[in-house]
């Protein structure tokens, strides 16, 4: 039984130590690729707070180049039309830093969360993040005050 103790313990010994080579290159890949990744978001989310139902609002996110090849932006994609963005056509040089512009519309009330893809260099993506919350607001201008009335009469 000893023999075959020791056996078992070999065998998971020697499988373990064969997962951990066969995953060694994955994480070297894993590694390398970061490193070749020019797209530095200073910023991947934007909470908007709570916003008038109505009042469209915009915030903008900053994008670095950090490769030593001209970083171009294919595309940017928002995940509905009720978000638009806005961003620079030309390419971005290597430590240059480049804009992009988030509208949001706020025409329906409630919670919201949108994502804006970043399609850059060939089928590489990045994603931003966008929040709130539309509140609904007053339809109509406030109720005239009979006071404000006499006030004046009385200055």
């Amino acid at each position: 039984m000893n023999s075959l103790v020791k056996q078992l313990f070999l065998f998971l010994f020697a499988a373990s130590l064969a997962a951990a080579v066969d995953a060694q290159p994955a994480v070297n890949a894993s590694v390398a690729e970061s490193k070749s990744d020019m797209l530095k978001l200073l910023e991947t989310t934007h909470d908007f707070g709570k916003i008038p139902q109505g009042r469209p609002v915009t915030y903008v996110f900053e994008i670095m180049n950090t490769g030593s090849d001209p970083l171009r932006l294919e595309n940017v994609q928002a995940s509905c039309g009720c978000t638009t963005p806005e961003w620079t056509k030309d390419p971005i040089a290597p430590g240059a830093t480049s804009k992009i512009r988030v509208g949001f519309n706020a025409h329906a009330e409630g919670r919201f969360i949108k994502n804006v893809t970043i399609f850059y260099n060939e089928k590489k993506t990045k994603v931003l993040t966008i929040s709130g919350e539309v509140y609904k607001s007053a339809t109509a201008s406030a109720p005239e005050n009979p006071s404000l009335q006499a006030l004046k009469q009385t200055n």
